[in-house]
C-alpha cells in the first residue's frame, strides 16, 4: 500500500500545495484525488506567479481581459477564481462524503492587505461571495491585524484558512479568533459550523537557520516547533470551551502543516511528511513531495500528543544561541514580504503578457 493510503488511513489529510490550469486540463489533480489520497489544495500568489508565468496555456484567457479594460489584479482575481472553483468542483464530493470535514480549497486575499484589518476583511467578503462555493476556504494571515480580521470572518460565516503562522503562539491566537468568532455566532442565533484550519509553516524554520547551528541540530527545529504546536492544539481541543462549542455543531479548527516540501538536498524528501503524521491534522505538499511520499511503502512513528521531547530540543537550540519567538516573528514577517514580492511579480508578468499578446494580436 502507498504510504499516501496510509497517511489518509491514520485520518490526516492530503492537500495539493499547487494549482495550475495543466494540472485541471491534463487530469493529473483528478489523478491525484483518485490514486493519491489527495482530499484538497491550497494556493498562494508565488503559486499562481510560478503557475501563470511558465505556462502558455493562460495567454488566451489574459488577452481576453485585457481586452475587457480589465487591471491585471482583476485579470488574475478571475483567472484564480475559475482555476479554483474548477478544483473545488473535483473536491466537492468528498466535501459532501465528509459533512464538510474535508475537500476544501484555499485562496488567498492580497498580501498587500496582511496589516490591515479592514480591507483584509472587505477582500474576504468579496472573495468569499464570487467564489460561490461551499468548499473555498479564504486565506488569511495570522498578522496581528489578520487576526482581528479572522474573528470577523468568522463570525459572517467565511471558512478561513489562517496562514503564515509559525509557532504554538500564532496558533494560539488564530485559534482564539475562530473561538471568539464561533462563541459570537452562538450568542447571535446563528449556525456555528463555520470550517477553519490553521497553517503552520515548518520547512522555512529549517532554513533559516542552515549553516548557523551544530551539524546534530540539522533538520530538527521545524519538527520540534511543530510538535509544541501539536501539544497546544491537543490540549485545546480537549478544553470545556471547545467542548460547548462542539455541543452547539461547531465545527473544530484543525491544525495544517504548510511548507512540508524539504529545501535541503541532504535530507530525506519526505522529511517532515513521516515526522508530522498525525490523526485530523492536515499536511498541504508540493507535487514532488507528493510523489515522492507515494513511492514510499511506510510512515513510521504518530506524532505524540504530549509534544514527545520538543522542548528538549527546543532547550538546546536556546542554549545555542537561537531566540525562538524573535525567529517566529522574523519568518512571519518574511513570508508576508516573500508572499508580496511574488504578488508584484505576478502583477508585472499579467502586465507584460497583456502587452505582448496585444502586439501579437494586432
Amino acid at each position: 500500500m502507498k504510504a499516501t493510503q496510509l497517511l489518509h488511513n491514520l485520518g490526516q489529510s492530503i492537500w495539493l500545495d499547487n494549482i495550475t490550469r495543466d494540472l485541471l486540463d491534463s487530469g493529473t489533480l483528478e489523478r491525484y484525488i483518485d490514486d493519491l489520497s489527495v482530499t484538497g489544495l491550497t494556493s498562494n500568489p508565488t503559486i499562481f506567479n510560478q503557475a501563470i508565468k511558465n505556462s502558455s496555456v493562460y495567454r488566451t484567457a489574459i488577452l481576453t481581459k485585457f481586452a475587457q479594460d480589465k487591471s491585471a489584479e482583476e485579470v488574475f482575481l478571475e483567472l484564480a477564481l475559475e482555476d479554483l472553483t474548477r478544483a473545488a468542483d473535483l473536491f466537492r464530493p468528498i466535501y459532501d462524503r465528509t459533512n464538510g470535514v474535508d475537500g476544501w480549497v484555499s485562496l488567498e486575499v492580497s498580501p498587500l492587505l496582511a496589516y490591515d484589518t479592514a480591507r483584509t476583511l472587505a477582500a474576504a467578503k468579496d472573495l468569499h461571495a464570487r467564489a460561490a462555493r461551499p468548499n473555498i476556504l479564504i486565506k488569511i494571515p495570522g498578522t496581528k491585524e489578520g487576526i482581528r480580521a479572522i474573528e470577523e470572518a468568522i463570525f459572517l460565516g467565511i471558512p478561513v484558512n489562517v496562514t503564515l503562522l509559525f509557532s504554538r503562539e500564532h496558533y494560539l491566537a488564530a485559534a482564539e479568533a475562530f473561538l471568539r468568532g464561533i462563541e459570537r455566532r452562538i450568542e447571535s442565533g446563528l449556525k456555528p459550523n463555520v470550517a477553519s484550519v490553521a497553517s503552520v509553516f515548518v520547512s522555512r524554520w529549517d532554513a533559516a537557520i542552515k549553516g548557523k547551528a551544530p551539524r546534530e541540530l540539522n533538520h530538527k527545529l521545524g519538527i520540534a516547533i511543530a510538535m509544541r504546536t501539536y501539544k497546544a492544539a491537543r490540549e485545546l481541543l480537549s478544553s470545556p470551551r471547545w467542548h460547548r462549542i462542539y455541543n452547539a455543531g461547531a465545527y473544530p479548527q484543525r491544525l495544517l502543516w504548510a511548507s512540508t516540501g524539504t529545501k535541503d538536498a541532504a535530507a530525506s524528501d519526505v522529511l517532515y511528511v513521516k515526522a508530522l503524521a498525525a490523526p485530523f491534522t492536515v499536511n498541504t505538499m508540493p507535487e514532488s513531495t507528493l510523489k515522492a511520499l507515494a513511492n514510499r511503502k511506510a510512515l513510521g512513528s504518530i506524532l505524540p500528543n504530549d509534544g514527545g521531547d520538543c522542548e528538549e530540543v527546543l532547550s538546546t537550540f536556546a542554549a545555542a544561541g537561537f531566540d525562538i519567538d524573535a525567529l517566529a516573528a522574523q519568518l512571519q514577517d518574511e513570508g508576508a514580504q516573500s508572499f508580496v514580492k511574488s504578488w508584484n511579480e505576478l502583477m508585472s508578468v499579467i502586465d507584460s503578457a497583456g502587452v505582448m499578446l496585444g502586439k501579437a494580436a494586432s
